[in-house]
C-alpha cells in the first residue's frame, strides 16, 4: 500500500493527525493502530475506566510496567497506556486540562520557537467545542467537545468548601493559563443531545466522524514492526497485521504518534538513537540520535484516602449496587449520573510555598478509594485525594528490552531520584489533608484507610510516599523538541539528521507541563498538521 502519509498510533495525537491531514482530499492518508476499533460501551460510558485501568488482561490497554524503582522501595511501577483508537484519551479520567501558560513560554525560551503560550492558544481554540462557547481563551467548533461535569458529588462540592476554608481561592476556570485554585474539572464528554454524557476521546471527536473519507485508510490490530528508511529518508513502516508482515510506504512522511513509551521504541528498534541501546540487540544503525528514549519525566502520585459511611459515590455495597443499577439506564436515557462521572471530579493546583510564581502541587479529588490503580478493591465506600508535584526534576528513559517488536518498552521513570520531588510531595501531602481535615469534611469522614495520622515527621511521609506512590499517567519527553544536543526533534517537530519523518505526540515536550496531558498533546497534533500543510501549500506554490 502507498500513501502520502502514514501515521502510526491512533491515540490523541494520531487520530487527530489522521482527521486533520485527511481534510485535503489530494492527500492519501493511512493510519495504524496496534489496537482495536475504540468504539467499546466500556470506553464510551466514562465509568468503565474502573474495569479497563487495572490492566486485566491487557483489554483496550498496554498495562506496562516499569524496571524496579530505588526511590519506590525497589517496586515495579505500573504504566498504563489506551490501546484502542483514541488511546490513552479512550481510557482516562477525561480531565481537559492545558497547564500553565509559563510552561508553554519556556519552551519557547529555550529555543522551541513558535511554542508559547500565545502561540500554542489558538491550537487549543481550535481543538475546542465547549459547552460555554467561545471567548478569548476558548473554542466552540472544534472535534473536542468539552463541556462541565454532568452530576458532580455532593462530597465533591465539600472538598471544594473545605479548600476554601483554608483560604485557597475558588477558581470557576483552570484553563486561561493561570490555573491557581481548586474547583471542578471540565471534562472531555460530549454535550451534544445524541451523545451527551459519553466520553469524548479523541478518535470520538476527530476520527469517527471522518472515517468515510475515501482519501482515509485506518488499519487497526496492527503492531508497527520498523520504519523503512532509504539512506536517511523515512519511507514506510512495516508492520504485522492478522499475523502477515504487511507494510505502508509513505510518499512525503512518516508521523509517529505513539507516545511516550512506543515512539522511541520504533525509533530504535528501526536503528535510530544511542548505539548503545541499538547494536546490543542485534539492530543496525541507521541514525545516531542520543536523545532518543531519553529525558523521560512522568507525574509520581501519592494517594490519601478515607472510608466514609456516605453512599453517594463509588463504593462495593448493596445500596452502592442498587443505585448503580438505576444510574446506569439514567446515563443511558439522559447522559448524566454516576456514570458519566470522570471519578476525578474535585481539582485544586496549590503552591507549597506562597512566594512561589506559580503552582507547584495538583491534586485530584476522586469519588471512590483508588488503592493500587484500582486493582485492588475495598467494600464500603471512600473517597481518595491524589497529590503530585507538577514539575517533577527526575529524568528516566525508555529503551529497548528485546529486538522482539511485540515486546514491551522498557521504563524507567527514575522516581524520586531527584531528592527535590521528595520534598515538594510531602508538602502538598500535608496540605492536602490539610484539606481533607477541614470542617466542610467533617460529615463524610470515618477513618484514614492508610495509616496517615496527625503531627507525622517528614520521615515517616517520606517512608509512606517512598511505599504506595506511583504514576498519575503523564509520561512525556522521550523524543523531545529543541535545539541542543540531546534534542530529538526540532520545533517542526521534525527528527534531526533525517529526512520524511516527526513525531508528534507526548513525547515531543521538553519539560511536564503543570497539569494533565491530554489537551496539550491534542494541540501539539494540531499544530503539527497546521504546519505540515503550511509546508504543503508553499511548495504547490513553488511549482
Amino acid at each position: 500500500m502507498s500513501f502520502d502519509y502514514v501515521i502510526v498510533g491512533g491515540g490523541s495525537a494520531g487520530s487527530t493527525m489522521a482527521a486533520r491531514l485527511s481534510e485535503d482530499p489530494s492527500a492519501k492518508v493511512c493510519l495504524l493502530e496496534a489496537g482495536g476499533g475504540g468504539k467499546s460501551i466500556l470506553l464510551r460510558a466514562p465509568a468503565g475506566v474502573v474495569a479497563v485501568l487495572p490492566g486485566h488482561g491487557k483489554m483496550f490497554n498496554w498495562a506496562f510496567n516499569t524496571v524496579p524503582q530505588p526511590g519506590l522501595n525497589g517496586r515495579k511501577g505500573y504504566q498504563p497506556r489506551g490501546k484502542a483508537l483514541g488511546g490513552s484519551s479512550a481510557i482516562n479520567a477525561m480531565l481537559y486540562v492545558r497547564g500553565h501558560k509559563s510552561d508553554y513560554d519556556s519552551w519557547a525560551e529555550d529555543g522551541c520557537e513558535g511554542w508559547s503560550w500565545d502561540e500554542c492558544l489558538p491550537y487549543f481554540q481550535k481543538s475546542e467545542n465547549n459547552e460555554h462557547g467561545a471567548d478569548e481563551f476558548h473554542g466552540d467548533a472544534g472535534p473536542l467537545q468539552v463541556s462541565d461535569q454532568k452530576s458532580p458529588r455532593p462530597i465533591t462540592k465539600a472538598f471544594v468548601k473545605a479548600a476554601t476554608e483554608l483560604q485557597h481561592r475558588r477558581r470557576e476556570d483552570f484553563n486561561t493559563g493561570e490555573n491557581e485554585g481548586v474547583g471542578l474539572y471540565q471534562v472531555t464528554q460530549f454535550h451534544d443531545k445524541t451523545k451527551n454524557g459519553e466520553r469524548c476521546s479523541a478518535a470520538a471527536g476527530y476520527l469517527f466522524p471522518v472515517m468515510d473519507r475515501p482519501n482515509l485508510t485506518v488499519v487497526t490490530k496492527a503492531r508497527a514492526a520498523k520504519i523503512l528508511f532509504e539512506g536517511k529518508r523515512a519511507t514506510g513502516i512495516a508492520y504485522r497485521c492478522g499475523g502477515k508482515n504487511e507494510t505502508a510506504m509513505a510518499a512525503k512522511e512518516v508521523i509517529l504518534c505513539g507516545g511516550a513509551f512506543n515512539s522511541p521504541q520504533l525509533l530504535q528498534l528501526s536503528g535510530v538513537g544511542r548505539p548503545d541501546d541499538i547494536v546490543r540487540h542485534g539492530i543496525g544503525m541507521v541514525h545516531e540520535l542520543p536523545g532518543v528514549g531519553q529525558n523521560l519525566q512522568d507525574h509520581l502520585d501519592f494517594i490519601l484516602a478515607y472510608k466514609t459511611s456516605d453512599t453517594d459515590n463509588f463504593g462495593i455495597g448493596l445500596s452502592g449496587t442498587v443505585r448503580l443499577t438505576s444510574n446506569i439506564l439514567r446515563w443511558w436515557r439522559k447522559g448524566t449520573g454516576m456514570i458519566a462521572t470522570p471519578f476525578a471530579e474535585g481539582a485544586a493546583f496549590l503552591k507549597t510555598d506562597p512566594t512561589l510564581e506559580r503552582p507547584d502541587i495538583q491534586l485530584h479529588f476522586v469519588i471512590s478509594v483508588v488503592d493500587n490503580h484500582a486493582k485492588k478493591l475495598h467494600l464500603g465506600y471512600g473517597y481518595s485525594c491524589h497529590v503530585c508535584a507538577v514539575r517533577p526534576y527526575s529524568r528516566g528513559e525508555v529503551f529497548l528490552q528485546s529486538a522482539d517488536p511485540m515486546a514491551d518498552p522498557g521504563i524507567d521513570p527514575k522516581f524520586l531520584s531527584d531528592p527535590r520531588d521528595l520534598e515538594t510531595t510531602i508538602k502538598g501531602a500535608k496540605m492536602t489533608r490539610e484539606i481533607l481535615e477541614a470542617p466542610a469534611m467533617a460529615k463524610y469522614r470515618k477513618r484514614e484507610l492508610f495509616g496517615v495520622k496527625d503531627n507525622m515527621t517528614d520521615d515517616e511521609w517520606e517512608q509512606h510516599i517512598r511505599a504506595r506512590a506511583d504514576t498519575i499517567y503523564h509520561p512525556i519527553g522521550t523524543c523531545k523538541m529543541g535545539v541542543d544536543d540531546m534534542a530529538v526533534v526540532d520545533p517542526e517537530l521534525k527528527v534531526h539528521g533525517l529526512d520524511g519523518l516527526r513525531v508528534v505526540d507526548a513525547s515531543i515536550m521538553p519539560t511536564l507541563i503543570g497539569g494533565n496531558t491530554n489537551a496539550p498533546t491534542i494541540m501539539i497534533a494540531e499544530k503539527a498538521a497546521d504546519m505540515i500543510k503550511g509546508e504543503n501549500a508553499l511548495a504547490v506554490a513553488a511549482e
